[in-house]
């Protein structure tokens, strides 16, 4: 489908699939400015990594997945769960510490999981889902099941040894897995043209012998495309892609992080590439999308994570009789 001149979309989405990617960015990002909200009240307790900003990557790689398709998240993992089908209202009471949320309330904001929808999980140490998206890739080769595994991570990980060895493991056996490096500048507070000497995470692919890709990661458009093209590589026995979405957070690290390290200039010149701006102006400028109604989709969702909110404050928080319970040993 061509949307502008400048925007060629690659896969065959229809309109009201390009209509809801906008939704769902919406979404991802009143979803984490809420709980940003609730943390600086003192009404959810713990710690979080949001991603305001990175809507884009996290929208774009999970529209072309299925609900066999498989993902692995990180600490900052809220936008993948969204993407990958999960709803506010759960999510919200996961934060919240009550029954009804994904994990019971008992795993809190790095600890989503939606086995049911393909969410293999958030995970809270670095790197630490890489070798489990590979794991899962190995398991559909073995069994002969046509599912993909993506796997989500942060420029810091890339410096861990996971990461090295699990790539090199899904390259030697063509694993149908898609690792995602969602490069947002900073592994907490140091810049990652600091931490490795190469100029883009995605030249590393060169030393397993798999494609790098380097995306814009506040481009949706661009997001799809790249990763229709490693869906379809993965799903042909063809082996893995590293893709690498050049994004940025517009929040700290975590909820303690004041951004000491980088200037408002910075700041301010990413704010001008927000990835929902971006998109809303090419669903417009294609005649998919009015002004008027993409205000509409923003106050609707709104709504929805106020309504999530209410059913999280509302829900039963765990009773002492339920400690021991999905304990596994």
């Amino acid at each position: 489908m061509q949307l502008t001149k400048e925007k060629l979309l690659i896969p065959d989405l229809s309109n009201d699939k390009l209509i809801d990617l906008y939704k769902q960015m919406w979404q991802i990002r009143l979803f984490d400015e809420k709980v940003d909200e609730f943390f600086a009240k003192g009404m959810i307790h713990g710690t979080t990594h949001l991603a305001v900003g990175q809507e884009a990557s996290a929208a774009g790689v999970c529209a072309l997945l299925t609900v066999e398709d498989k993902i692995t998240s990180t600490h900052r993992g809220h936008g993948h769960c969204i993407a990958k089908g999960a709803t506010a209202d759960k999510m919200m009471a996961e934060l919240f510490g009550r029954t009804t949320g994904y994990c019971k309330g008992k795993g809190g904001s790095m600890h989503i999981a939606d086995v049911e929808m393909g969410n293999l999980g958030a995970n809270g140490i670095v790197a630490g889902g890489i070798p489990l998206a590979v794991g899962s890739a190995l398991t559909a080769k073995m069994k002969k099941l046509d599912y993909v595994t993506v796997c989500f991570f942060g420029d810091g990980a890339t410096n861990e040894g996971s990461f090295h060895e699990a790539v090199n493991l899904a390259a030697i056996w063509d694993l149908p897995v898609i690792f995602v490096c969602e490069n947002n500048q900073y592994g907490m507070s140091g810049p990652i043209k600091e931490m490795a000497k190469v100029e883009h995470i995605a030249d590393r692919a060169g030393a397993y012998g798999i494609p790098g890709v380097v995306a814009d990661g506040n481009d949706i458009i661009e997001m799809i495309n790249v990763t229709d093209e490693a869906i379809n590589r993965a799903r042909s026995g063809k082996g893995p892609t590293l893709i690498e979405a050049k994004t940025y957070r517009w929040k700290g690290h975590s909820k303690s992080d004041a951004k000491k390290y980088r200037t408002r200039e910075e700041e301010q010149e990413w704010r001008k590439k927000d990835p929902i701006k971006r998109y809303k102006e090419v669903l417009i400028e294609a005649g998919l999308l009015t002004e008027e109604k993409a205000e509409e989709i923003r106050l609707a969702v709104k709504q929805e994570i106020e309504d999530a909110v209410k059913f999280a404050e509302e829900s039963p928080a765990p009773t002492l009789d339920d400690l021991l319970t999905d304990v596994y040993a």
